[in-house]
């Protein structure tokens, strides 16, 4: 028997990679399971110094599904980690939404297809943000990890 499609993983990255992308990436520079590393834009790493990476953590499929999606929001050329702030901020802002009573953002989930039209199936519920503090690296690199916690209805 097939797994349902709100249980697919491959669903599920793909709905997630796409609201980032429409969300945030005409603006900032996106990566997917890369870890904090400075993206490589045109050959120059450090001409870059704003990106998010978003990085798949654990998943835990059932009735009521669930994902811990860490989102790296990271900066260089930064003192005083203003640049850093500011970022965190939008990307604050596309996790939450004040338009609901109980702040939490809804995201679609879609059946993907490669080709054909993607097919809206359900929606995550962000119920948790967790930040942590701003970090310095070796190389200059500002950063804060912010951890999702997404849950679903899915058939399993």
């Amino acid at each position: 028997m097939a797994l349902d499609p709100t249980a697919r993983e491959s669903n599920v990255r793909d709905s997630i990679r796409k609201y980032f992308v429409d969300s945030l990436g005409g603006t900032y520079h996106l990566m997917f399971d890369k870890g904090m590393a400075t993206p490589n834009i045109q050959g120059t790493p450090s001409d870059v110094e704003k990106w998010v990476s978003i990085n798949f953590g654990a998943m835990d499929r059932g009735t009521l599904s669930e994902l811990f999606l860490d989102v790296y929001c990271c900066t260089r050329k930064d003192n005083g980690g203003f640049k850093l702030a500011q970022l965190t901020d939008a990307v604050m802002g596309v996790l939450s939404d004040t338009t609901h009573t109980d702040g939490m953002r809804r995201i679609d989930l879609y059946r993907s297809y490669a080709s054909q039209a993607w097919e809206l199936i359900g929606a995550f519920v962000i119920q948790e943000v967790i930040e942590t503090e701003q970090f310095e690296s070796d190389d200059e690199t500002k950063w804060k990890l912010l951890t999702a916690i997404l849950r679903w209805s899915s058939k399993i």
